[in-house]
């Protein structure tokens, strides 16, 4: 009965460790995610499109060359000339070429400024969506890590809750134990294995919205070693703030976007404005007015238009604009504030990770102290099993609570950089570096 209860403690430090010979690294998951991540891809074409937008406000200050042609069939009275009285049908054809070069266009001009802004408007959109999904990707990764570790404990839970029970069925029938301490027992072990099972399933959960970002089933991941935390560096919450008022992809394509939407309204003014074109045509013409009739020209000509009166359009698209325009300045102040919150609380997040993951650090100490402590008065007669029970059952919370604390810490890095508009390939590189690496050569060693 004694070596019984020795196996106790034992079966609850024991952690659970099998990672494949290849295991997929935060890295690798991150490739696959941005080779089929539709929101990255919606983004890249978004900038794809607008890139568009010079070259097609451009074009209205490029020559524009046009050639038109017709074939017509005719059918002609002619009377009243010097007894003229035919009648007759014929062909007729004609076809020509039109150059046409903008001389001043200032519509044109200021839609050509306004692609700019629409261009810088989509980049930042592709830097913020990369930068999200290095973020989410991030967090799957070590949420699935964190539900595979928190199952493990839960089934050691189960499998010690399942050695005491059977202790005190023996001691029991042995006359030692009593009644009450075997359903107690009992109870602990159906609570486990429910936590088992649901432990399972927030595993299968994690690993299936994992795959939901790599579209594509994932093998086993590099668990995390453990490592030094660290906080925010620079420790400073205002230059964190000021940094990332100048670096946010959020904050940058508020702004592209105040700015297009400001020459937009310009573009509507300028509707107004006159303009003036430099034209050449050359035609020909044959059978018409008259059949037999043949006629050549080419001709140059300055044209001037300017609109006088379109029924109010030009007005109602200014102030059309120009409401659109405040829109997207109170959007822009919002955007800034909701940044600085973020970046703030992402701050304070990491900060306040390093002193919760030591102190569940020292929680679990406590509790295995506690625990040690418990046993040994057990096996004396001074602690009764009820005692046993909680005590493991509060060791158990403990590292539970400590695997919280452990991940937390690194997706608090990855988040503060996010939030702060700073979050690179290198960043996450840095991260993957803490994962254990493996080989056969290594996994053999380890057999």
């Amino acid at each position: 009965m004694s070596a019984l209860r020795r196996t106790i403690v034992p079966g609850l430090v024991l952690l659970f460790a099998s990672p494949a010979i290849f295991a997929e690294d935060l890295l690798t998951i991150y490739q696959q995610a941005v080779q089929t991540d539709p929101r990255l891809a919606e983004a890249r074409a978004n900038l794809q499109a607008a890139e568009q937008d010079k070259p097609l406000a451009r074009s209205a200050y490029l020559p524009h060359l046009g050639l038109g042609a017709n074939v017509g069939f005719n059918t002609g009275s002619f009377s009243g000339f010097a007894g003229l009285n035919i009648s007759k049908a014929y062909l007729s054809n004609s076809y020509s070429v039109s150059l046409t070069q903008a001389v001043f266009n200032g519509a044109a001009l200021a839609a050509m400024k306004e692609a700019g802004s629409q261009i810088q408007t989509a980049a930042a959109g592709l830097a913020y969506t990369e930068q999200d999904l290095a973020l989410r990707v991030a967090k799957a990764y070590f949420a699935a890590l964190e539900a595979q570790a928190q199952e493990a404990i839960v089934k050691k839970q189960r499998k010690l809750l399942d050695s005491i029970y059977k202790q005190t069925e023996a001691t029991l029938q042995i006359g030692t134990g009593d009644i009450i301490s075997v359903r107690e027992a009992r109870a602990r072990l159906d609570a486990a294995q429910a936590d088992e099972i649901q432990a399972e399933n927030a595993t299968q959960i994690a690993r299936q919205q994992l795959e939901r970002l790599t579209h594509q089933p994932i093998g086993q991941l590099a668990p995390l070693e453990h490592y030094q935390a660290l906080g925010p560096e620079p420790d400073n919450m205002q230059d964190w703030v000021a940094s990332t008022m100048k670096s946010s992809p959020q904050i940058l394509q508020a702004e592209a976007q105040t700015q297009t939407a400001q020459e937009e309204v310009e573009v509507q003014r300028r509707a107004r404005w006159p303009k003036l074109e430099l034209q050449g045509i050359a035609q020909h013409t044959h059978g018409n007015p008259f059949p037999g009739f043949t006629e050549n020209q080419a001709g140059v000509s300055l044209n001037l238009s300017m609109p006088l009166f379109e029924g109010g359009q030009i007005s109602s698209q200014v102030q059309k604009a120009q409401a659109q325009s405040m829109a997207t300045s109170d959007h822009l102040g919002s955007v800034r504030d909701a940044v600085k919150l973020n970046v703030e609380s992402a701050f304070l997040d990491l900060k306040n990770s390093v002193a919760q993951l030591q102190a569940a650090k020292e929680s679990v100490q406590s509790a295995k102290v506690s625990l040690e402590g418990t046993r040994k008065g057990y096996e004396v007669g001074t602690r009764s099993i009820i005692d046993l029970l909680q005590t493991a059952t509060d060791y158990i919370r403990s590292e539970q609570q400590y695997n919280v604390a452990f991940y937390r810490q690194i997706t608090a890095r990855v988040a503060l950089k996010a939030a702060s508009g700073q979050l690179n390939i290198g960043d996450l590189g840095a991260i993957n570096a803490l994962l254990q690496k493996f080989s056969p050569a290594n996994h053999a060693n380890n057999q």
